[in-house]
């Protein structure tokens, strides 16, 4: 028997939609090269690697080109195929050991909560480049670890745009977050959008990590504490956000399993 993969459409719950991530529960701990070599494989925006620990999973995430720091769809994928493939029963907590620190996932009726350090932003000198790159008039310009944090004037142009992504990874931070307020109709309180050449992801479909920066900025400017954010990608997807301040931030989502192969 060869390794099993399982492909998961997470913030979503209906298939090819969200954000796909593939995710491999090793038997034992794999080496870099390997890993990278899977990731490339399955062309897919992140593939988790999971390693069980006394006390949890060890989890690493991997770009076709890198691995990152934190992703956010690809931990929802992970918790919720530890739990459907009986990896841990209904009722228990998963607990990763990452290089962002000790992450958990509950679930929560059909939805997966993850417990994610709070991303802050800092004001900067806005490159004249940017705005280039991203074609669209730019209302604030922020910077965190994850790349520019943007906001534009209308939730139109946030889903009408299109970036010019070998411009956008020039720049010193090759990856933006494009948000918006929506209308006050809408069910949403924002959306947004995030584009990554620099981690060698053009657009990427839903994306956790943003939405531990967009809390926070949100948050200053709303003056509230729950959040129902869409991700305007292609796909789409649904993130539900809850920050009250402090380190922490509560991102929901759900999850759809799509495909079971095997690395042979």
């Amino acid at each position: 028997m060869g390794q099993q993969i399982i492909q998961v459409d997470a913030f979503t719950n209906k298939p090819f939609a969200g954000n796909p991530a593939a995710v491999c529960v090793l038997p034992a701990p794999q080496d870099d090269t390997w890993m990278q070599n899977v990731a490339q494989e399955m062309n897919l925006s992140e593939t988790a690697f999971l390693v069980k620990q006394d006390d949890g999973f060890s989890l690493r995430w991997f770009t076709p080109t890198v691995e990152v720091p934190l992703c956010g769809h690809a931990t929802l994928a992970s918790a919720h195929v530890l739990w459907s493939e009986g990896h841990l029963s209904p009722d228990e907590i998963a607990r990763f050991h990452t290089k962002s620190g000790l992450l958990i996932a509950k679930r929560q009726d059909d939805w997966i909560e993850l417990d994610f350090p709070v991303n802050h932003s800092q004001p900067i000198t806005t490159p004249p480049e940017l705005g280039e790159a991203l074609g669209v008039p730019l209302k604030v310009v922020v910077q965190n670890s994850l790349g520019y944090l943007v906001e534009v004037e209308s939730e139109d142009l946030v889903r009408q745009m299109q970036p010019n992504f070998s411009k956008l990874a020039t720049l010193l931070t090759g990856n933006a977050i494009v948000t918006s307020q929506t209308q006050p109709d809408s069910q949403y309180d924002f959306v947004s959008r995030f584009f990554a050449p620099g981690l060698g992801i053009n657009e990427d479909p839903v994306t956790g990590a943003a939405h531990c920066c967009l809390a926070a900025y949100w948050r200053d400017r709303l003056h509230k504490n729950e959040f129902l954010a869409y991700q305007a990608s292609s796909r789409g997807g649904v993130v539900k956000v809850s920050y009250g301040g402090g380190d922490r931030v509560f991102l929901s989502g759900q999850a759809v399993t799509v495909l079971r192969g095997e690395l042979i």
